[in-house]
């Protein structure tokens, strides 16, 4: 049987990335996808690319620092496949700056998506989880939420809140059968990155002591988070995955 027969997911941030790599394994496992995003265009072609592969998909509008947007998606994810069984905080956005050049809407901003959007979206689908009799809730933090790094300031502060906004969450909830586990990614080549790995030594500073010597790809993320989601992963709660090359182990 696939991993995720009969299961619906929702994977926010899933038009493009880390988050589109995690909708294709999903489907390619037998779950029923809701790719939502704040870019329908490329939310719609993912699931559309899911339905043409003989996948199931639906597309829906997602603003994850709003929570009035958060109650809408989950609503028509519902409506269109049932009880939400996974859901994956993928959304998230880079900046790179030191203290000093951080400005308080550039702290406000990355607060807004990487960290509070993690918060809303795990209290908008607890009920739902309740009513299906347990879920599992993959939160995307990073390697930068585990060890430091120069010019990197409010990214770091926010993959940190993720890291521990999930073991509090695992505390909560284990009662409900839900499992709450942080993913911790290291340099990924993703259109988020595209920019900072275009340059030879820009990307050699950020691959840093990364022992495999190279940049990871988003189906390498993807699939540890496909193993979380899953039943394989059912004494899993509040747990740390690092996928990074080994950049954190030295």
């Amino acid at each position: 049987m696939k991993r995720l027969q009969g299961k619906t997911a929702l994977i926010s941030g899933a038009a493009k990335g880390m988050g589109a790599a995690e909708a294709r394994i999903f489907a390619e496992e037998g779950a029923q996808v809701i790719v939502a995003d704040i870019d329908d265009a490329g939310a719609s072609a993912v699931a559309k690319d899911i339905e043409d592969a003989g996948g199931r998909a639906t597309a829906v509008h997602l603003d994850v620092s709003d929570a009035a947007s958060w109650q809408t998606a989950i609503a028509e994810g519902h409506k269109a496949f049932g009880n939400i069984n996974v859901l994956v905080n993928n959304a998230g956005i880079l900046l790179m700056k030191p203290v000093q050049d951080t400005t308080e809407s550039d702290w406000d901003k990355i607060f807004s998506i990487n960290a509070k959007g993690v918060f809303l979206g795990t209290k908008a689908v607890l009920e739902n989880m309740k009513a299906a009799g347990g879920g599992s809730i993959i939160n995307i933090s990073s390697i930068y939420g585990l060890v430091g790094a120069p010019s990197a300031a409010a990214y770091q502060a926010t993959k940190g809140a993720v890291r521990l906004l999930t073991k509090s969450a695992a505390v909560d909830y284990a009662e409900f059968n839900i499992r709450v586990n942080s993913i911790h990614p290291g340099v990924i080549r993703t259109a988020m990155t595209e920019d900072i790995l275009g340059d030879p030594d820009v990307e050699k500073a950020m691959l840093g002591t990364t022992i495999m010597q190279r940049a990871g790809q988003p189906e390498e993320v993807a699939r540890a988070v496909l193993f979380l989601a899953s039943d394989d992963a059912s004494f899993m709660t509040g747990s740390e995955m690092v996928v990074d090359g080994g950049y954190t182990a030295q």
